[in-house]
């Protein structure tokens, strides 16, 4: 199931050299764990609810094992001060979703749940585990 490694970065409005560096080498980090940007930046966007401060960054992988891998790697550890260094932002790891997902399926498990008396355990909304 394909995983995705997503960010909301604060870029100053100059980057530092050591940014553009980031940049330059990010995807030779990427290529060995099959991982592809999807987003990078988002210049066209549009906020529709909340606050998004940020630049938007989705990167694809074939699975959330190599996602994993590829952000523990050496070369990506090696490369990553260069942008933390100089830009602060909020990164996480994430499954997708199988093709067949429903998600009425998933609020009928959520409501079945909630009829049994179940309650959310460190989790805004105790989703149940999706169908692999």
């Amino acid at each position: 199931m394909t995983a995705y490694a997503m960010a909301n970065l604060s870029p100053k409005p100059v980057l530092d050299p050591e940014v553009l560096d980031y940049m330059e080498g990010i995807q030779a980090t990427l290529d060995p764990f099959g991982g592809r940007f999807l987003v990078h930046g988002a210049p066209r966007r549009e906020v529709l609810e909340g606050e998004w401060p940020g630049a938007v960054v989705v990167i694809a992988f074939p699975s959330y094992d190599e996602a994993r891998a590829w952000y523990d790697s050496e070369p990506y550890q090696a490369l990553l001060p260069l942008r933390t260094r100089h830009m602060a932002g909020d990164v996480l790891l994430v499954d997708g979703t199988p093709e067949e997902y429903a998600p009425a399926a998933t609020a009928a498990a959520l409501r079945a749940a909630y009829s049994a008396g179940a309650t959310p355990t460190g989790q805004e909304t105790p989703v149940p585990p999706m169908p692999q």
